[in-house]
């Protein structure tokens, strides 16, 4: 389960770089929200995804509350979930 957690992390921080600067910035400067609804939903999903999976290994791998409170912090920031495998291999 842990490789998979890896792959929605990585997927749902693609979606999440690809939604803020490329899909907002068209939206705001062409007016043109297409690309945010087209980028929205897979974002929302693999956000989704990560919250699940991430509650799941909480129980799974007996993490503690400042642990999976980091995981669940770095799905918020930008480019912090393409640091969760170097994070969980600790």
């Amino acid at each position: 389960m842990i490789n998979l957690f890896k792959i929605v992390a990585f997927l749902e921080g693609i979606s999440y770089i690809l939604l803020l600067f490329i899909a907002v910035p068209i939206k705001y400067i062409s007016g043109n929200p297409s690309y945010v609804k087209m980028l929205g939903m897979p974002h929302g999903l693999f956000f989704i995804g990560y919250i699940v999976l991430a509650i799941m290994l909480k129980y799974e791998l007996g993490w503690k509350g400042k642990t999976f409170g980091i995981v669940c912090l770095l799905s918020l920031i930008p480019f912090g979930t393409f640091f969760i495998g170097k994070y969980l291999n600790k």
